[in-house]
């Protein structure tokens, strides 16, 4: 039975017994770290994110102009010649249990070996997260390293089953993000490697860094899908330069970012209708907004969503209700979500990158400065926070 370490952003499944565990590098100091935690800090943080300060919205699904009218219809997707095969297997793929937060890494180092490629996920590292404790590495952070080692990707939102099998049965492996919760109240973002799928199954097979067993992972369509849409359906296709004209056809209109953005809301906007209480459709009606650069009706739609209690690490991996909140002027909000994120792990940059938007909006420089350097602490690399604290003069 494989023991589950929940860390800081992440989780790390490892096939050894809880004993075991306490011995390996990298871990020890980790769980050391965690066993003095006072408890009563511990048991004071949320579990969920904190409500809106400004009034939410109403509870009328029809009252929020993004679902005043029925939702748009989506742009017909592209299409292979033929049927597409009843099942599917990428063989080729190194598996890599992750490292101390590693996730990102170690992922996407398992795409890029299907392509030959033998750079671990300590190789990866090194270019996504020059801070070992970052809790957070991005999809654009993910297909820029493929791209860094020869292959290319696209990071895309508002996927669909089909688009992923068209992907796979071109031989063309897939990263994913999803939920999961290894715990009560301990959800998490994690990514994986699709490498097939069984039609009369009825579901995929992935390579999984954290999930024991790690390859051959099997999860139904529908479960799936479910822990999917949490990130707005996220997916990554890695791919070869040859593989690139049937990418192209695969993805469609999806290659432009307003066409996607606009299918993803369509998508969203139809599971608010069927089930309003939803706070994940919620919150991926207002990430297609902001991206869309709506934010009054985004802003709107994340307060929904907020109000249905979102997962405590909701904001760790997804930025749209910062950008939001600050362009309609409620920085109090952003400091509000800001201020719960940092109080659990102050390796998130993001966090004090979108801190420091909200304080420098609010006239306040010094403060505004620190969290830039805070963010750059996290991440050297950051160049919205270098961006930002140049702007300061």
């Amino acid at each position: 039975m494989a023991a589950l370490v929940t860390l800081t952003g992440c989780a790390l499944a490892l096939p050894y017994a809880p004993r075991q565990v306490r011995t390996l590098p990298g871990v020890q100091r980790v769980v050391a770290a965690v066993d003095r935690m006072p408890l009563p800090w511990r048991a004071h943080l949320p579990d969920f994110l904190p409500a809106p300060i400004a009034e939410p919205a109403s509870s009328e699904a029809g009252s929020l102009p993004a679902l005043a009218s029925p939702p748009a219809t989506p742009a017909p997707q592209a299409t292979l010649e033929g049927p597409l095969p009843p099942s599917v297997k990428l063989d080729g793929v190194r598996h890599q249990w992750q490292t101390w937060n590693n996730c990102g890494p170690a992922t996407i180092t398992m795409a890029t070996s299907f392509f030959g490629r033998k750079e671990t996920q300590a190789d990866a590292a090194r270019f996504l997260k020059p801070n070992e404790e970052d809790n957070n590495v991005s999809p654009h952070e993910l297909a820029a390293y493929a791209r860094s080692v020869g292959l290319e990707a696209e990071w895309r939102v508002g996927g669909d089953l089909t688009r992923l099998k068209q992907l796979l049965a071109a031989k063309i492996p897939v990263v994913v993000e999803v939920w999961i919760a290894p715990a009560p109240n301990d959800w998490m973002g994690d990514y994986r490697l699709l490498v097939g799928y069984d039609d009369r199954a009825g579901q995929f097979s992935s390579f999984d860094s954290v999930t024991p067993p790690g390859s051959n992972l099997s999860q139904p369509y529908a479960r799936f899908d479910e822990d999917w849409r949490v990130f707005n359906r996220t997916y990554i296709p890695i791919y070869t330069k040859e593989q690139a004209p049937v990418v192209v056809k695969i993805l469609g209109m999806d290659r432009d970012d307003r066409v996607m953005y606009e299918r993803a809301l369509a998508a969203a906007r139809r599971e608010v209708l069927m089930t309003p209480e939803d706070g994940f459709a919620w919150f991926n009606v207002g990430s297609s907004l902001a991206a869309l650069g709506r934010h009054l009706e985004a802003a709107q739609a994340f307060d929904k969503a907020r109000a249905m209690r979102l997962p405590w690490r909701m904001l760790w991996y997804q930025f749209a209700p910062f950008e939001t909140y600050l362009a309609v002027g409620r920085a109090e909000d952003v400091l509000s979500l800001t201020g719960v994120n940092l109080q659990r792990t102050t390796d998130l940059e993001e966090s004090h990158f979108y801190r420091g938007k909200a304080l420098q909006a609010q006239g306040k420089t010094a403060e505004a400065r620190a969290s830039f350097q805070a963010a750059l602490k996290a991440n050297a690399k950051f160049t919205l926070a270098q961006q930002a604290l140049a702007g300061l003069g």
